[in-house]
């Protein structure tokens, strides 16, 4: 009876076990063929972590190698939710929000993800780092990534632009030369144990690849006394907005750019869009007295008249088609030289009537009014030159003194270097040359010629007459001791609603410097300056400041 009892539970329990290993050998032949694959995935994936190895944004540098622009090591905040308990996670909640001065709701959603990897918040200062790495949280880590640096914070902004947290470049340089700065990723693939532990091997290694340098036109020393003659005059003046550009005419090259208002490229997230909108080639406006240039040196070129030759300006009234053309100052009979330096409407008037539209049209498309400089920045628009064809009868007392036809500050300066430069004109440019970590060159951009506007002898000629109209015109408040200068002012009423504004002006000054051998060229613009709202009493003193400046610290450098 003893034995029966016993052989039934042998039997009972050697039962169990076959039906056990029979359970156990359809779950391990189950798994072997039919979830390999899977399990296979999901043990590769938590043994090994794929980690991409960002490279060095390449530097912006100005034209003295002064960096402008850099990227610094900072660290980046994650979290492995799948190694937190929910314990762990609540302290990280609390805690991190506090320092982080983030919602805890944000954290804890990012928390509940079934995942390895969530960031939490990218690209930390340092001070926040440290107070992160004392609390020892579980699952929490940091990745040292790169952070862009602008050290010079607004300078210069509308030229170099700015780079997102993923250092994409978004605006200016960053943006247009983003694909020889951004660099190229790699990869390097790091082993951990069980417990999501780094181990200090490596099965796979793909450096990255830094991006290139961009060496720069601008001068960082003559960028800011440009910004800072900017700054006091927009102040004494209570402007809406102005530009400058400072440009070497010989060669293109941009030593200057700035425009008010601006903004902090370390801050761009509280910018506003009109802050960051380069005005120096994305504004157009009339520029009035400033466009009297095209029609001094089609004359000149044409031999449609000479310095000497006399104009009567009607004692300040012309009519011209049904409208009545005034001076500000009335005149009666004025030299042609006498005209421009005074700049009477009615005087450049009758020498654009006796030119013809076409040969205005003509010389004014010549000095590439109406079209893009092509300058290397993004955002360029090209104005607009009205073809004779669509003149009204009083286009002709329009156009010729800067109405009807709209610019940009950029192609001012392009065009009164043209004139500086014995004629020729060049292509804007802002950045001289690519080069990588080794000094190698990538890529130069050298000037280039776009075209003769005018000969060489109607460029010395008109150049006398502009100097006149800095020594004994509009534009005496240009004026630096010891050194002639050249130039042209310009005072505009604003359109508004479609009609001429009579208490809103654009204020302008271009011109060039020295006379005899012109190495600076300069356009300054500003918005509804009030009470002044004249060319030659507010932009006027700006050139006069700054290329004096400019000049002495060019010639201290030499």
């Amino acid at each position: 009876m003893q034995v029966r009892k016993y052989s039934s539970r042998f039997a009972l329990v050697f039962f169990t076990l076959i039906v056990f290993l029979i359970l156990f050998s359809f779950k391990l032949v189950f798994l072997q063929i039919f979830r390999s694959a899977y399990l296979s995935q999901l043990a590769e994936k938590q043994h090994n972590a794929l980690i991409r190895l960002e490279p060095r944004r390449g530097t912006i540098l100005d034209r003295n190698l002064r960096p402008l622009a850099f990227n610094i090591s900072v660290s980046s905040l994650f979290a492995n939710p799948r190694s937190m308990s929910e314990h762990e996670k609540e302290i990280a909640i609390k805690q991190l929000s506090l320092i982080l001065k983030m919602d805890p709701s944000v954290i804890r959603q990012r928390l509940s993800r079934n995942k390895y990897f969530v960031w939490l918040q990218r690209k930390l200062p340092p001070e926040i780092t440290d107070k992160i790495k004392i609390l020892k949280l579980r699952g929490i880590g940091f990745i040292k990534e790169s952070k862009r640096y602008y050290p010079n914070q607004s300078l210069a902004a509308h030229i170099i632009g700015f780079a997102d947290i993923d250092n994409r470049g978004l605006e200016g340089l960053e943006q247009n030369y983003d694909k020889y700065l951004r660099g190229e990723f790699g990869w390097s693939q790091i082993l951990r144990d069980a417990r999501q532990r780094e181990l200090s091997l490596e099965r796979n290694f793909v450096p990255p690849k830094d991006g290139f340098n961009l060496v720069l036109t601008i001068d960082e020393t003559i960028q800011y006394l440009a910004e800072r003659a900017l700054d006091k005059a927009m102040a004494k003046h209570n402007a809406k907005a102005a530009t400058i550009i400072v440009m070497n005419p010989r060669t293109g090259e941009i030593l200057a750019l700035a425009n008010r208002p601006t903004y902090n490229l370390a801050e761009v997230t509280s910018s506003s869009i009109e802050s960051r909108t380069n005005r120096a080639i994305s504004y157009t406006y009339e520029p009035g007295s400033v466009f009297k240039i095209v029609v001094t040196a089609a004359a000149l070129e044409e031999s449609a008249f000479s310095e000497s030759d006399k104009i009567n300006c009607e004692n300040g009234s012309y009519r011209v088609g049904n409208h009545i053309l005034h001076d500000h100052h009335p005149e009666g009979i004025l030299s042609f030289h006498q005209v421009i330096e005074q700049s009477s409407n009615i005087g450049v008037t009758k020498i654009a009537q006796k030119l013809g539209p076409y040969k205005v049209y003509r010389y004014a498309q010549s000095f590439q009014f109406g079209r893009k400089t092509e300058i290397d920045l993004g955002g360029e628009v090209s104005g607009f030159l009205k073809h004779p064809h669509d003149w009204s009868k009083t286009s002709i007392g329009a156009i010729p003194i800067g109405q009807e036809v709209t610019v940009t500050p950029l192609q001012l300066v392009c065009a009164i270097s043209a004139i500086a430069n014995d004629g020729i004109y060049m292509r804007p440019f802002v950045v001289k040359y690519i080069k990588d970590n080794n000094d190698q060159i990538i890529r130069s951009f050298e000037p280039k010629a776009i075209n003769q506007v005018i000969t060489l002898l109607t460029s010395q000629r008109t150049k006398k007459i502009l100097a006149g109209a800095v020594e004994n015109g509009t534009g005496k408040k240009s004026h630096i001791d010891g050194v002639a200068v050249a130039g042209k002012t310009g005072t505009a009423q604003k359109v508004v609603n479609g009609l001429y504004s009579h208490n809103k002006f654009y204020a302008s000054f271009i011109g060039f410097a020295p006379v005899e051998n012109p190495r600076l060229a300069a356009v300054v613009v500003f918005d509804e300056p009030h009470p002044s709202y004249y060319g030659g009493t507010v932009a006027a003193p700006v050139f006069q400041e700054v290329i004096s400046d400019a000049l002495k610290y060019i010639e201290m450098k030499e």
